[in-house]
């Protein structure tokens, strides 16, 4: 057989036990219905929080109510939130021994970090129309027409999707679940809020700007953001690149992410199977 077959043999193989643990893990949702509750609800909680609470004070800017600003940060944030589940459910999976018995199935050894970080994506998209309906009650709307709005929403999962295999990687090489919450916690919690998910760059002090300015997380909520039509009128140019091209920005992050996470989480998963 030649090495081109044997190469989409090996392919279609991976590809497809893949597809069946992503299954196993969207199963899941009938056993625990509290993973579900927490993926719909939460979304729902932030948008009204930042809406009504905090909206009233912060100016988005010339000719845009805050909760049109609000709603391109809450989608980059959620969708990075939602992106930790690969790390706790690989930590669990590891802690739990089920990486010693997929070990002994005669299976793709990446069909496990395709199917964890496969089943995030299915997460990530029922938040995100959850957070659109959310978003049309409280005033939120896409101007830019459908296909720029789907283009958004799919740059939105993309990014997500690299995350993801971050996460998953933290997942295999810490000793358990609580290691995960509190890292994801501890790293993600500053790539969003400092950024320009909530507030506008022009009211960050000086020496925060340049962080925020190349924060990946600014550069995919203001991707979106343009995408949905939901900018300040006159709005002045971003000074920085990665602001001015900020869905050319993302995409690099997501091949860099992807480029060396994916090895790593699967170089990762082999020596983790093999203890």
């Amino acid at each position: 057989m030649s090495t081109t077959t044997t190469t989409r043999h090996g392919l279609g193989r991976t590809l497809t036990d893949g597809w069946v643990c992503t299954k196993r893990n969207l199963i899941k949702i009938k056993r625990v219905p509290e993973i579900m509750v927490f993926v719909l609800l939460s979304p729902i909680m932030f948008v009204l929080l930042f809406a009504y609470v905090f909206g009233g004070a912060i100016d988005a800017g010339p000719g845009l109510d805050y909760k049109e600003f609000l709603i391109g940060g809450i989608f980059a944030q959620t969708v990075v939130f939602g992106a930790t589940f690969s790390g706790a459910a690989m930590a669990e999976d590891m802690q739990k021994g089920f990486i010693d018995r997929f070990r002994s199935l005669p299976m793709a050894r990446s069909a496990v970090l395709i199917g964890r970080t496969g089943s995030d994506v299915v997460y990530n998209v029922l938040s995100l129309v959850i957070m659109a309906i959310t978003g049309l009650f409280v005033g939120w709307r896409a101007h830019e027409g459908i296909p720029k709005m789907l283009a958004a929403f799919g740059l939105l999962l993309l990014f997500a999707y690299a995350i993801s295999w971050v996460m998953a990687w933290v997942g295999l090489i810490v000793p358990s679940v609580d290691v995960i919450n509190n890292a994801s916690f501890i790293v993600i919690m500053p790539l969003t809020f400092v950024s320009n998910a909530f507030v506008p760059l022009r009211d960050f002090p000086s020496f925060l700007k340049p962080f925020v300015e190349w924060n990946p997380v600014s550069a995919v909520t203001q991707a979106v953001r343009e995408l949905f039509g939901n900018v300040p009128d006159r709005a002045p140019e971003p000074e920085a690149w990665s602001l001015q091209n900020p869905a050319l920005y993302t995409l690099v992050w997501v091949v860099l992410i992807v480029a060396i996470f994916v090895p790593l989480s699967v170089r990762a998963y082999q020596r983790a199977s093999t203890k």
